[in-house]
């Protein structure tokens, strides 16, 4: 499996919906009107995407002053994502994709490199998304453990480019 087309600024988002750790729908559709942030991963409860998270979560409170909702994208499934939420206290919603299809229509599938091997997998990435469903930016090199002080620095970056243009 080769990843799609990888969004770019302005890039309309793919049309998706996965359900929660609470096993409710979220649809691209519902999200319309909001700014909302959606974080790919790689698995729930693996040292760095634990990091990741717990750093959006230590963040989440400033990222909401912004007017920013944060999803959290994995193939795991619901169940484990209601484990991975409640023992990290996240107080965002984590999507279950374990068909890969909003992962892979968004670009986020594609090869890896650890330790000298190559495979395929989730690429870490985060992409920021406007009240119309269009990307305002995209982190590529997501820093586990400071993820959250990584995004707000971007949105902040991002509100900046608005307010002078």
């Amino acid at each position: 499996m080769a990843h799609s087309k990888v969004l770019k600024l302005g890039d309309k988002i793919p049309d998706f919906s996965c359900r929660d750790e609470n096993d409710e729908l979220i649809t691209s559709e519902k999200l319309m009107g909001h700014r909302y942030i959606l974080y790919f991963y790689p698995k729930d409860d693996t040292p760095g995407c634990t990091k990741e998270g717990c750093s959006i979560r230590d963040n989440y409170n400033q990222i909401r002053k912004k007017g920013y909702e944060v999803f959290g994208v994995s193939p795991d499934k619901v169940k484990k994502h209601q484990k991975f939420k409640s023992k990290y206290e996240f107080p965002f919603s984590l999507l279950a994709d374990p068909e890969k299809k909003m992962i892979e229509a968004f670009g986020m599938w594609g090869k890896k490199k650890f330790m000298g091997r190559e495979f395929f997998g989730v690429l870490r990435k985060t992409l920021v998304i406007d009240e119309e469903g269009r990307v305002l930016g995209r982190i590529d090199k997501v820093i586990n453990k400071s993820a959250g002080e990584q995004l707000l620095k971007f949105i902040e970056e991002i509100e900046q480019v608005s307010v002078d243009q």
